[in-house]
Protein backbone atom coordinates (compact mmCIF):
# COMPACT_ATOMS: atom_id res chain seq x y z
CA UNK A 1 0.00 0.00 0.00
CA UNK A 2 1.19 3.83 -0.86
CA UNK A 3 0.69 6.20 1.47
CA UNK A 4 1.35 9.85 1.71
CA UNK A 5 4.69 9.74 2.71
CA UNK A 6 5.64 7.50 -0.48
CA UNK A 7 3.66 9.44 -2.56
CA UNK A 8 5.41 12.74 -1.43
CA UNK A 9 9.07 11.74 -1.35
CA UNK A 10 8.52 9.65 -5.12
CA UNK A 11 7.80 13.33 -6.16
CA UNK A 12 10.42 15.12 -4.87
CA UNK A 13 13.21 12.72 -6.18
CA UNK A 14 11.66 13.54 -9.49
CA UNK A 15 12.08 16.84 -8.69
CA UNK A 16 15.76 16.49 -7.55
CA UNK A 17 15.23 18.04 -4.13
CA UNK A 18 14.94 17.01 -0.70
CA UNK A 19 12.01 17.37 1.62
CA UNK A 20 11.48 20.06 4.30
CA UNK A 21 9.90 18.55 7.29
CA UNK A 22 8.05 20.76 9.51
CA UNK A 23 7.06 20.10 13.85
CA UNK A 24 4.81 21.93 15.53
CA UNK A 25 3.27 20.67 18.72
CA UNK A 26 -1.04 19.76 18.51
CA UNK A 27 -2.68 22.30 20.14
CA UNK A 28 0.10 25.03 21.04
CA UNK A 29 -0.59 27.41 22.30
CA UNK A 30 -4.38 26.63 21.71
CA UNK A 31 -6.20 24.21 19.38
CA UNK A 32 -8.00 27.50 16.97
CA UNK A 33 -4.44 29.21 16.80
CA UNK A 34 -2.50 25.47 16.09
CA UNK A 35 -4.83 24.30 13.37
CA UNK A 36 -4.69 28.16 11.69
CA UNK A 37 -0.27 27.16 11.88
CA UNK A 38 -0.82 23.86 10.54
CA UNK A 39 -2.79 24.51 7.78
CA UNK A 40 -0.32 27.59 6.58
CA UNK A 41 2.52 25.12 6.72
CA UNK A 42 1.85 23.70 2.90
CA UNK A 43 1.51 27.16 1.26
CA UNK A 44 4.98 28.07 3.53
CA UNK A 45 6.70 24.93 1.83
CA UNK A 46 6.59 22.52 4.25
CA UNK A 47 6.52 18.78 2.42
CA UNK A 48 5.61 16.49 5.24
CA UNK A 49 4.01 17.89 8.76
CA UNK A 50 5.29 15.75 12.05
CA UNK A 51 2.39 17.01 14.86
CA UNK A 52 3.49 16.00 18.75
CA UNK A 53 1.23 15.03 20.31
CA UNK A 54 1.35 16.34 23.83
CA UNK A 55 2.30 14.06 27.03
CA UNK A 56 3.13 15.32 30.63
CA UNK A 57 6.94 13.01 30.24
CA UNK A 58 8.22 14.05 27.48
CA UNK A 59 12.23 12.30 27.73
CA UNK A 60 13.43 13.15 24.67
CA UNK A 61 12.44 16.73 24.48
CA UNK A 62 14.69 19.99 24.95
CA UNK A 63 12.82 22.86 26.95
CA UNK A 64 10.70 24.35 24.70
CA UNK A 65 9.10 21.59 22.76
CA UNK A 66 8.37 20.49 26.32
CA UNK A 67 6.98 24.10 27.07
CA UNK A 68 4.89 23.87 24.11
CA UNK A 69 3.04 20.35 25.29
CA UNK A 70 2.52 21.73 28.65
CA UNK A 71 0.94 24.86 26.63
CA UNK A 72 -1.22 22.50 25.12
CA UNK A 73 -1.97 20.29 27.82
CA UNK A 74 -3.32 23.92 29.93
CA UNK A 75 -5.54 24.44 26.97
CA UNK A 76 -6.99 21.55 27.07
CA UNK A 77 -5.38 19.32 24.20
CA UNK A 78 -6.03 15.58 24.51
CA UNK A 79 -5.27 12.49 21.26
CA UNK A 80 -8.90 12.65 20.38
CA UNK A 81 -8.72 16.39 20.04
CA UNK A 82 -5.16 15.86 18.31
CA UNK A 83 -7.19 13.60 15.47
CA UNK A 84 -9.54 16.34 15.33
CA UNK A 85 -6.98 18.59 14.44
CA UNK A 86 -5.93 16.57 11.27
CA UNK A 87 -9.40 15.54 10.59
CA UNK A 88 -9.86 19.50 10.11
CA UNK A 89 -6.64 19.90 8.46
CA UNK A 90 -7.45 17.34 6.14
CA UNK A 91 -10.96 19.21 4.96
CA UNK A 92 -8.99 21.47 3.29
CA UNK A 93 -5.73 19.47 2.30
CA UNK A 94 -5.74 15.75 1.15
CA UNK A 95 -2.14 15.79 -0.38
CA UNK A 96 0.53 16.59 2.60
CA UNK A 97 1.55 14.05 4.85
CA UNK A 98 1.07 14.54 8.49
CA UNK A 99 3.05 12.23 10.71
CA UNK A 100 2.08 12.16 14.81
CA UNK A 101 5.19 11.86 16.83
CA UNK A 102 5.16 11.59 20.39
CA UNK A 103 5.14 9.15 23.37
CA UNK A 104 3.30 5.71 23.50
CA UNK A 105 1.54 5.96 26.87
CA UNK A 106 -1.28 8.31 25.65
CA UNK A 107 -2.08 5.85 22.48
CA UNK A 108 -1.91 2.72 25.53
CA UNK A 109 -4.63 4.73 27.08
CA UNK A 110 -6.63 5.57 24.34
CA UNK A 111 -6.30 1.93 23.03
CA UNK A 112 -4.07 1.03 20.31
CA UNK A 113 -6.93 -0.42 17.86
CA UNK A 114 -9.43 2.19 18.53
CA UNK A 115 -6.82 4.78 18.08
CA UNK A 116 -4.91 3.07 14.63
CA UNK A 117 -8.41 3.40 13.53
CA UNK A 118 -9.28 6.65 14.35
CA UNK A 119 -5.54 8.18 13.32
CA UNK A 120 -6.33 6.61 9.86
CA UNK A 121 -9.93 8.01 9.18
CA UNK A 122 -8.49 11.15 10.61
CA UNK A 123 -6.12 11.27 7.80
CA UNK A 124 -2.66 10.32 9.64
CA UNK A 125 0.05 9.04 7.65
CA UNK A 126 2.91 7.66 9.97
CA UNK A 127 3.82 7.74 13.32
CA UNK A 128 6.89 8.41 15.37
CA UNK A 129 6.85 6.44 18.96
CA UNK A 130 10.18 7.55 20.36
CA UNK A 131 9.75 5.39 23.26
CA UNK A 132 9.13 1.80 21.75
CA UNK A 133 12.25 -0.38 20.45
CA UNK A 134 12.34 -2.51 17.80
CA UNK A 135 11.73 -5.56 20.65
CA UNK A 136 8.19 -3.95 21.24
CA UNK A 137 6.76 -4.01 17.46
CA UNK A 138 3.77 -6.25 18.65
CA UNK A 139 2.58 -3.09 20.94
CA UNK A 140 1.92 -1.20 18.13
CA UNK A 141 4.42 -0.91 15.19
CA UNK A 142 3.13 -4.62 13.46
CA UNK A 143 -0.73 -3.23 13.96
CA UNK A 144 0.20 -0.05 12.78
CA UNK A 145 1.73 -0.90 9.54
CA UNK A 146 -1.01 -3.41 9.22
CA UNK A 147 -4.17 -0.65 9.64
CA UNK A 148 -2.02 1.17 6.32
CA UNK A 149 0.18 3.67 8.64
CA UNK A 150 3.73 4.26 7.78
CA UNK A 151 5.82 3.15 11.21
CA UNK A 152 8.77 6.03 11.10
CA UNK A 153 11.96 4.56 13.53
CA UNK A 154 14.68 6.68 14.88
CA UNK A 155 18.20 6.10 14.12
CA UNK A 156 20.65 7.72 16.18
CA UNK A 157 24.43 8.44 16.25
CA UNK A 158 25.47 5.67 19.00
CA UNK A 159 22.78 3.09 16.75
CA UNK A 160 25.65 1.17 15.50
CA UNK A 161 25.79 -1.72 12.45
CA UNK A 162 24.62 -4.66 14.90
CA UNK A 163 22.01 -2.42 15.94
CA UNK A 164 20.86 -0.71 12.54
CA UNK A 165 19.10 -3.92 11.11
CA UNK A 166 16.91 -4.40 13.59
CA UNK A 167 15.71 -0.94 13.99
CA UNK A 168 15.34 -1.07 10.51
CA UNK A 169 13.67 -4.27 10.41
CA UNK A 170 9.58 -2.69 10.74
CA UNK A 171 9.97 0.82 9.50
CA UNK A 172 8.06 2.31 6.65
CA UNK A 173 7.89 5.72 5.06
CA UNK A 174 11.63 7.18 6.15
CA UNK A 175 14.20 6.82 8.90
CA UNK A 176 14.29 9.59 11.00
CA UNK A 177 18.28 10.02 11.88
CA UNK A 178 18.68 12.05 14.93
CA UNK A 179 21.96 13.93 14.68
CA UNK A 180 22.77 14.28 17.82
CA UNK A 181 23.17 12.82 21.17
CA UNK A 182 21.07 14.21 23.34
CA UNK A 183 17.11 15.77 23.79
CA UNK A 184 16.22 18.37 21.29
CA UNK A 185 17.54 21.87 20.45
CA UNK A 186 20.31 20.75 22.51
CA UNK A 187 23.26 21.68 20.13
CA UNK A 188 23.52 21.79 16.07
CA UNK A 189 23.82 18.97 13.72
CA UNK A 190 27.45 18.43 12.33
CA UNK A 191 27.04 18.90 8.49
CA UNK A 192 30.33 16.22 7.96
CA UNK A 193 29.24 13.62 10.69
CA UNK A 194 25.76 13.00 9.52
CA UNK A 195 26.76 13.10 5.79
CA UNK A 196 28.70 10.04 6.94
CA UNK A 197 25.80 8.83 8.92
CA UNK A 198 23.42 8.78 6.08
CA UNK A 199 25.86 7.14 3.80
CA UNK A 200 26.00 4.25 6.42
CA UNK A 201 22.27 4.13 7.11
CA UNK A 202 21.79 3.80 3.72
CA UNK A 203 23.87 0.72 3.36
CA UNK A 204 20.98 -0.81 4.91
CA UNK A 205 17.71 0.40 3.43
CA UNK A 206 16.31 1.67 0.46
CA UNK A 207 14.17 4.29 2.60
CA UNK A 208 14.47 7.90 2.32
CA UNK A 209 16.76 9.43 5.36
CA UNK A 210 15.51 12.54 7.28
CA UNK A 211 17.58 14.20 9.10
CA UNK A 212 16.33 16.30 12.38
CA UNK A 213 17.32 17.86 15.64
CA UNK A 214 19.64 20.79 15.78
CA UNK A 215 18.71 22.71 12.68
CA UNK A 216 17.55 26.03 12.93
CA UNK A 217 19.08 28.13 10.23
CA UNK A 218 18.56 28.12 6.47
CA UNK A 219 22.29 27.63 5.80
CA UNK A 220 22.05 24.32 7.84
CA UNK A 221 18.91 23.32 6.17
CA UNK A 222 20.44 23.39 3.50
CA UNK A 223 23.91 21.44 4.22
CA UNK A 224 21.54 18.77 5.94
CA UNK A 225 19.60 18.46 2.82
CA UNK A 226 23.00 18.11 0.31
CA UNK A 227 23.13 14.83 2.47
CA UNK A 228 20.04 13.49 3.05
CA UNK A 229 16.51 12.60 1.84
CA UNK A 230 14.76 15.23 4.33
CA UNK A 231 15.66 18.28 6.79
CA UNK A 232 13.13 18.37 10.03
CA UNK A 233 12.54 21.15 11.84
CA UNK A 234 11.43 21.71 15.43
CA UNK A 235 12.72 23.54 17.91
CA UNK A 236 13.08 26.60 15.78
CA UNK A 237 9.81 26.68 15.09
CA UNK A 238 8.18 25.68 18.49
CA UNK A 239 10.54 29.16 20.02
CA UNK A 240 9.74 31.32 17.44
CA UNK A 241 5.83 29.80 17.84
CA UNK A 242 6.37 31.25 21.62
CA UNK A 243 8.06 34.80 21.01
CA UNK A 244 4.98 35.49 19.30
CA UNK A 245 2.83 35.08 22.33
CA UNK A 246 2.10 37.42 25.23
CA UNK A 247 2.71 37.47 28.33
CA UNK A 248 0.38 34.78 29.54
CA UNK A 249 1.05 32.31 26.56
CA UNK A 250 -1.99 33.39 24.02
CA UNK A 251 -1.97 33.95 21.07
CA UNK A 252 -1.64 37.24 19.25
CA UNK A 253 -2.18 38.44 15.93
CA UNK A 254 1.88 37.92 14.82
CA UNK A 255 1.66 34.13 15.97
CA UNK A 256 0.12 32.30 12.96
CA UNK A 257 3.10 34.63 10.32
CA UNK A 258 5.57 34.65 12.93
CA UNK A 259 5.49 30.58 12.46
CA UNK A 260 4.98 30.86 8.69
CA UNK A 261 6.90 33.23 7.96
CA UNK A 262 10.53 31.40 9.31
CA UNK A 263 9.10 28.00 7.37
CA UNK A 264 9.53 29.88 4.01
CA UNK A 265 12.81 31.03 5.15
CA UNK A 266 13.84 27.70 5.89
CA UNK A 267 12.16 26.03 3.10
CA UNK A 268 14.05 28.22 0.32
CA UNK A 269 17.59 27.06 1.92
CA UNK A 270 16.16 23.24 1.71
CA UNK A 271 15.38 23.75 -2.23
CA UNK A 272 18.49 25.82 -2.46
CA UNK A 273 20.37 22.39 -1.42
CA UNK A 274 22.15 20.43 -4.43
CA UNK A 275 20.30 16.96 -5.73
CA UNK A 276 19.14 14.72 -3.19
CA UNK A 277 21.66 12.02 -1.89
CA UNK A 278 20.67 8.60 -3.67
Amino acid sequence: MTTRIDTCFAELKKQGRSAFVTFLMAGDPDPATSLAIIKALPQAGADIIEIGMPFTDPMADGPAIQAAGLRALKAGMTLKKTLDLVRSFRTGDNATPIVLMGYYNPIYIYGVDKFLADAKVAGVDGLIIVDLPPEEDDELCIPALKAGLNFIRLATPTTDDKRLPAVLANTSGFVYYVSITGITGAASADTAQVAAAVARIKRHTALPVCVGFGIRTPDQARAIASNANGAVVGTALVEALKASLDAENRATTGTVNAVADLVKVLAQGVRAAPQAAE
